[in-house]
Protein backbone atom coordinates (compact mmCIF):
# COMPACT_ATOMS: atom_id res chain seq x y z
CA UNK A 1 0.00 0.00 0.00
CA UNK A 2 1.26 3.47 -0.92
CA UNK A 3 0.10 6.84 0.25
CA UNK A 4 -1.10 10.00 -1.49
CA UNK A 5 -0.50 13.63 -0.57
CA UNK A 6 -3.48 15.87 -1.20
CA UNK A 7 -3.59 19.67 -1.31
CA UNK A 8 -6.83 21.48 -0.33
CA UNK A 9 -8.43 24.30 -2.27
CA UNK A 10 -10.45 27.41 -1.60
CA UNK A 11 -12.56 27.22 1.53
CA UNK A 12 -9.77 25.75 3.70
CA UNK A 13 -8.27 29.14 4.56
CA UNK A 14 -8.55 30.83 7.95
CA UNK A 15 -6.76 33.60 9.78
CA UNK A 16 -4.05 31.95 11.88
CA UNK A 17 -3.82 28.80 9.77
CA UNK A 18 -0.74 26.63 10.32
CA UNK A 19 0.17 28.62 13.45
CA UNK A 20 0.87 25.45 15.45
CA UNK A 21 3.28 24.13 12.84
CA UNK A 22 4.93 27.52 12.44
CA UNK A 23 5.58 27.74 16.19
CA UNK A 24 8.01 24.83 16.01
CA UNK A 25 9.12 24.96 12.38
CA UNK A 26 10.58 28.17 10.91
CA UNK A 27 10.25 26.74 7.37
CA UNK A 28 6.53 27.56 7.47
CA UNK A 29 6.86 31.31 7.96
CA UNK A 30 9.94 31.36 5.72
CA UNK A 31 7.79 30.03 2.89
CA UNK A 32 5.22 32.77 3.46
CA UNK A 33 7.99 35.39 3.45
CA UNK A 34 9.38 33.97 0.21
CA UNK A 35 5.95 34.30 -1.37
CA UNK A 36 5.63 37.88 -0.11
CA UNK A 37 8.80 38.81 -1.98
CA UNK A 38 7.45 37.29 -5.18
CA UNK A 39 3.95 38.79 -4.97
CA UNK A 40 4.83 42.21 -3.54
CA UNK A 41 2.43 42.07 -0.59
CA UNK A 42 2.73 40.67 2.94
CA UNK A 43 1.31 37.17 2.73
CA UNK A 44 2.49 36.21 6.22
CA UNK A 45 0.84 39.22 7.86
CA UNK A 46 -2.45 38.52 6.10
CA UNK A 47 -2.40 34.91 7.27
CA UNK A 48 -1.47 35.74 10.84
CA UNK A 49 -3.52 38.91 11.38
CA UNK A 50 -6.19 39.07 8.68
CA UNK A 51 -8.58 40.71 8.24
CA UNK A 52 -10.65 37.69 7.31
CA UNK A 53 -12.53 39.64 4.63
CA UNK A 54 -9.26 40.37 2.83
CA UNK A 55 -8.05 36.77 3.16
CA UNK A 56 -11.32 35.59 1.61
CA UNK A 57 -10.91 37.74 -1.50
CA UNK A 58 -10.34 35.22 -4.27
CA UNK A 59 -7.18 36.85 -5.61
CA UNK A 60 -5.71 36.76 -2.08
CA UNK A 61 -7.08 33.37 -1.05
CA UNK A 62 -5.61 31.45 -3.95
CA UNK A 63 -1.92 32.36 -3.60
CA UNK A 64 -2.19 32.18 0.20
CA UNK A 65 -3.47 28.60 0.09
CA UNK A 66 -0.84 27.64 -2.46
CA UNK A 67 1.83 28.92 -0.06
CA UNK A 68 0.26 27.06 2.87
CA UNK A 69 0.29 23.79 0.95
CA UNK A 70 3.90 24.17 -0.13
CA UNK A 71 4.96 25.17 3.39
CA UNK A 72 3.53 21.94 4.77
CA UNK A 73 5.06 19.97 1.89
CA UNK A 74 8.50 21.42 2.61
CA UNK A 75 8.17 20.64 6.30
CA UNK A 76 7.13 17.07 5.49
CA UNK A 77 10.19 16.56 3.31
CA UNK A 78 12.55 18.35 5.72
CA UNK A 79 11.40 15.97 8.45
CA UNK A 80 12.31 12.93 6.37
CA UNK A 81 8.87 12.29 4.91
CA UNK A 82 9.29 10.13 1.80
CA UNK A 83 7.81 10.94 -1.58
CA UNK A 84 4.23 9.76 -2.03
CA UNK A 85 3.21 7.44 -4.84
CA UNK A 86 0.78 10.05 -6.16
CA UNK A 87 -0.44 13.57 -5.45
CA UNK A 88 -3.58 15.52 -6.18
CA UNK A 89 -5.19 18.82 -5.25
CA UNK A 90 -8.78 19.98 -5.05
CA UNK A 91 -9.30 22.81 -7.57
CA UNK A 92 -6.67 25.40 -6.64
CA UNK A 93 -4.80 22.67 -4.77
CA UNK A 94 -3.88 21.09 -8.10
CA UNK A 95 -1.33 23.88 -8.58
CA UNK A 96 0.32 23.08 -5.25
CA UNK A 97 0.55 19.43 -6.26
CA UNK A 98 2.25 20.40 -9.52
CA UNK A 99 4.73 22.61 -7.65
CA UNK A 100 5.52 19.79 -5.24
CA UNK A 101 6.01 17.45 -8.22
CA UNK A 102 8.49 19.90 -9.81
CA UNK A 103 6.23 20.54 -12.81
CA UNK A 104 5.87 24.30 -12.15
CA UNK A 105 8.25 26.56 -10.24
CA UNK A 106 6.89 27.93 -6.97
CA UNK A 107 7.33 31.57 -8.03
CA UNK A 108 5.59 31.00 -11.36
CA UNK A 109 2.71 29.21 -9.69
CA UNK A 110 2.22 32.06 -7.21
CA UNK A 111 1.82 34.57 -10.00
CA UNK A 112 -0.45 32.27 -12.00
CA UNK A 113 -2.87 31.58 -9.16
CA UNK A 114 -2.99 35.26 -8.18
CA UNK A 115 -3.95 36.02 -11.78
CA UNK A 116 -6.36 33.07 -11.75
CA UNK A 117 -8.14 34.54 -8.75
CA UNK A 118 -8.34 37.97 -10.35
CA UNK A 119 -9.65 36.58 -13.64
CA UNK A 120 -12.28 34.58 -11.81
CA UNK A 121 -13.37 37.60 -9.80
CA UNK A 122 -13.57 39.77 -12.90
CA UNK A 123 -15.44 37.17 -14.97
CA UNK A 124 -18.71 37.46 -13.05
CA UNK A 125 -19.94 40.75 -11.56
CA UNK A 126 -20.44 40.75 -7.79
CA UNK A 127 -23.81 39.27 -6.94
CA UNK A 128 -24.40 37.85 -10.42
CA UNK A 129 -23.23 34.32 -9.58
CA UNK A 130 -23.75 31.85 -6.75
CA UNK A 131 -23.02 28.32 -5.54
CA UNK A 132 -24.83 25.76 -3.40
CA UNK A 133 -24.26 22.22 -2.15
CA UNK A 134 -26.89 19.57 -2.83
CA UNK A 135 -26.81 16.92 -0.12
CA UNK A 136 -28.35 13.47 -0.44
CA UNK A 137 -28.63 13.02 -4.21
CA UNK A 138 -26.29 11.12 -6.50
CA UNK A 139 -24.32 12.67 -9.33
CA UNK A 140 -26.77 11.68 -12.06
CA UNK A 141 -29.74 13.12 -10.15
CA UNK A 142 -27.96 16.46 -9.73
CA UNK A 143 -27.03 16.56 -13.41
CA UNK A 144 -30.68 15.90 -14.29
CA UNK A 145 -31.86 18.75 -12.04
CA UNK A 146 -29.40 21.19 -13.59
CA UNK A 147 -30.59 20.20 -17.06
CA UNK A 148 -34.15 21.16 -16.06
CA UNK A 149 -33.24 24.78 -15.31
CA UNK A 150 -35.23 26.80 -17.87
CA UNK A 151 -32.93 29.82 -17.85
CA UNK A 152 -32.01 32.46 -18.59
CA UNK A 153 -28.60 31.90 -17.05
CA UNK A 154 -26.51 28.94 -16.02
CA UNK A 155 -26.90 26.12 -13.50
CA UNK A 156 -24.26 23.37 -13.64
CA UNK A 157 -22.51 20.79 -11.42
CA UNK A 158 -19.26 22.33 -10.14
CA UNK A 159 -17.77 19.86 -7.64
CA UNK A 160 -18.50 16.14 -7.46
CA UNK A 161 -17.06 16.06 -3.96
CA UNK A 162 -18.36 12.78 -2.54
CA UNK A 163 -21.33 10.44 -2.89
CA UNK A 164 -24.36 12.48 -1.93
CA UNK A 165 -22.51 15.80 -1.93
CA UNK A 166 -22.41 17.77 -5.17
CA UNK A 167 -21.82 21.50 -5.43
CA UNK A 168 -23.60 23.39 -8.21
CA UNK A 169 -22.69 26.81 -9.58
CA UNK A 170 -23.97 29.34 -12.04
CA UNK A 171 -26.00 32.50 -12.36
CA UNK A 172 -27.77 33.84 -9.29
CA UNK A 173 -31.00 33.22 -11.16
CA UNK A 174 -30.11 29.54 -11.45
CA UNK A 175 -29.37 29.11 -7.74
CA UNK A 176 -32.50 31.11 -6.84
CA UNK A 177 -34.57 28.80 -9.06
CA UNK A 178 -33.05 25.81 -7.30
CA UNK A 179 -33.81 27.25 -3.87
CA UNK A 180 -37.40 28.04 -4.84
CA UNK A 181 -38.07 24.63 -6.39
CA UNK A 182 -35.93 22.37 -4.22
CA UNK A 183 -38.80 20.39 -2.71
CA UNK A 184 -40.48 19.81 -6.08
CA UNK A 185 -37.16 18.74 -7.59
CA UNK A 186 -36.59 16.17 -4.87
CA UNK A 187 -33.72 18.04 -3.20
CA UNK A 188 -33.75 17.03 0.45
CA UNK A 189 -31.02 19.41 1.63
CA UNK A 190 -29.59 22.46 -0.09
CA UNK A 191 -26.83 24.56 1.47
CA UNK A 192 -25.91 27.95 -0.09
CA UNK A 193 -22.14 28.47 -0.26
CA UNK A 194 -20.63 31.86 0.47
CA UNK A 195 -18.33 32.25 -2.53
CA UNK A 196 -17.70 35.46 -4.39
CA UNK A 197 -17.24 33.58 -7.68
CA UNK A 198 -19.32 30.73 -9.18
CA UNK A 199 -16.36 28.38 -9.71
CA UNK A 200 -16.04 25.52 -12.20
CA UNK A 201 -18.91 26.43 -14.48
CA UNK A 202 -19.19 27.78 -18.02
CA UNK A 203 -19.42 31.38 -16.77
CA UNK A 204 -15.63 31.16 -16.38
CA UNK A 205 -14.87 30.01 -19.93
CA UNK A 206 -13.60 33.48 -20.87
CA UNK A 207 -11.42 33.63 -17.77
CA UNK A 208 -10.00 30.22 -18.68
CA UNK A 209 -8.98 31.47 -22.13
CA UNK A 210 -7.09 34.40 -20.58
CA UNK A 211 -5.47 32.05 -18.06
CA UNK A 212 -4.38 29.86 -20.95
CA UNK A 213 -2.54 32.77 -22.55
CA UNK A 214 -0.53 33.25 -19.35
CA UNK A 215 0.15 29.52 -18.95
CA UNK A 216 1.74 29.45 -22.40
CA UNK A 217 4.42 31.80 -21.05
CA UNK A 218 5.26 29.55 -18.09
CA UNK A 219 7.72 26.66 -18.14
CA UNK A 220 5.87 23.42 -17.39
CA UNK A 221 7.80 20.18 -16.98
CA UNK A 222 6.82 16.55 -16.74
CA UNK A 223 5.99 15.89 -13.05
CA UNK A 224 8.52 13.93 -11.01
CA UNK A 225 5.65 11.76 -9.75
CA UNK A 226 2.03 11.32 -10.84
CA UNK A 227 -0.39 14.21 -10.26
CA UNK A 228 -4.08 13.42 -10.66
CA UNK A 229 -6.03 16.14 -12.46
CA UNK A 230 -9.48 17.30 -11.39
CA UNK A 231 -10.94 17.34 -14.86
CA UNK A 232 -10.96 13.55 -15.33
CA UNK A 233 -9.13 11.88 -12.44
CA UNK A 234 -6.11 11.00 -14.57
CA UNK A 235 -2.41 11.99 -14.50
CA UNK A 236 -0.55 13.72 -17.32
CA UNK A 237 3.11 13.99 -18.25
CA UNK A 238 3.20 16.19 -21.37
CA UNK A 239 3.52 19.91 -20.51
CA UNK A 240 0.89 20.99 -23.05
CA UNK A 241 -1.54 18.39 -21.70
CA UNK A 242 -1.00 19.75 -18.18
CA UNK A 243 -1.69 23.29 -19.39
CA UNK A 244 -4.90 22.15 -21.10
CA UNK A 245 -6.04 20.38 -17.92
CA UNK A 246 -5.49 23.54 -15.86
CA UNK A 247 -7.39 25.64 -18.40
CA UNK A 248 -10.30 23.20 -18.60
CA UNK A 249 -10.42 22.81 -14.83
CA UNK A 250 -11.53 26.42 -14.45
CA UNK A 251 -14.88 25.93 -16.19
CA UNK A 252 -15.45 22.17 -15.85
CA UNK A 253 -16.50 20.39 -12.64
CA UNK A 254 -13.98 19.08 -10.14
CA UNK A 255 -14.29 15.28 -10.19
CA UNK A 256 -12.90 14.70 -6.72
CA UNK A 257 -14.86 11.57 -5.89
CA UNK A 258 -13.71 9.96 -9.14
CA UNK A 259 -10.10 11.00 -8.50
CA UNK A 260 -9.96 9.60 -4.96
CA UNK A 261 -11.63 6.37 -6.01
CA UNK A 262 -9.09 5.96 -8.81
CA UNK A 263 -6.22 6.44 -6.37
CA UNK A 264 -7.66 3.87 -3.99
CA UNK A 265 -8.14 1.36 -6.81
CA UNK A 266 -4.49 1.82 -7.80
CA UNK A 267 -3.33 0.67 -4.35
CA UNK A 268 -3.27 3.85 -2.29
CA UNK A 269 -4.03 2.96 1.29
CA UNK A 270 -3.50 6.26 3.13
CA UNK A 271 -4.22 9.89 2.31
CA UNK A 272 -2.30 12.76 3.94
CA UNK A 273 -3.82 16.23 3.66
CA UNK A 274 -1.03 18.71 2.96
CA UNK A 275 -2.34 22.12 4.01
CA UNK A 276 -4.75 23.80 6.40
CA UNK A 277 -7.95 22.13 7.54
CA UNK A 278 -9.52 18.70 7.18
CA UNK A 279 -11.90 19.32 4.28
CA UNK A 280 -10.36 16.67 2.03
CA UNK A 281 -9.94 14.14 4.82
CA UNK A 282 -13.65 14.42 5.60
CA UNK A 283 -14.63 14.12 1.94
CA UNK A 284 -12.37 11.11 1.43
CA UNK A 285 -13.96 9.32 4.36
CA UNK A 286 -17.34 9.79 2.71
CA UNK A 287 -15.97 8.51 -0.59
CA UNK A 288 -14.09 5.45 0.66
CA UNK A 289 -15.47 4.77 4.14
CA UNK A 290 -13.11 3.47 6.80
CA UNK A 291 -9.49 4.20 6.02
CA UNK A 292 -6.43 6.22 6.91
CA UNK A 293 -6.88 9.97 6.50
CA UNK A 294 -4.41 12.25 8.26
CA UNK A 295 -4.32 16.05 8.17
CA UNK A 296 -0.81 17.50 8.45
CA UNK A 297 -1.86 20.97 9.67
CA UNK A 298 -0.86 20.27 13.28
CA UNK A 299 2.38 18.81 14.71
CA UNK A 300 0.41 15.84 16.02
CA UNK A 301 -0.90 15.01 12.55
CA UNK A 302 2.55 15.39 11.04
CA UNK A 303 3.99 12.97 13.63
CA UNK A 304 1.13 10.53 13.12
CA UNK A 305 1.82 10.44 9.39
CA UNK A 306 5.56 9.92 9.95
CA UNK A 307 4.79 7.06 12.35
CA UNK A 308 2.46 5.43 9.86
CA UNK A 309 5.06 5.59 7.10
CA UNK A 310 7.78 4.28 9.44
CA UNK A 311 5.55 1.38 10.45
CA UNK A 312 5.11 0.43 6.83
CA UNK A 313 1.36 0.92 6.92
CA UNK A 314 1.49 3.43 4.05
Amino acid sequence: MGYALLFPGQGSQSVGMLASLAASAPQVDDTFREASAVLGWDVLRLVREGPEQELNRTQRTQPTLLVAGIAVWRLWRAGGGPLPKVMAGHSLGEYAALVAADAIAFGDALKIVELRGQLMQDAVPAGAGAMAAIIGLDDAEVEKICAQFPGPGVLEPANFNAPGQVVVAGSKAGIDWLLENAKTLGVRKLVPIQMSVPSHCSLLRGAAAKLGERLQQVIVRAPSLPVIHNIDGKPRTAPDAIREALIGQLYHPVRWSQSVSAMAQSGIGAFFECGPGRVLSNLNKRILGAGSYIALEEPEGMQQAHDKVAAGAA
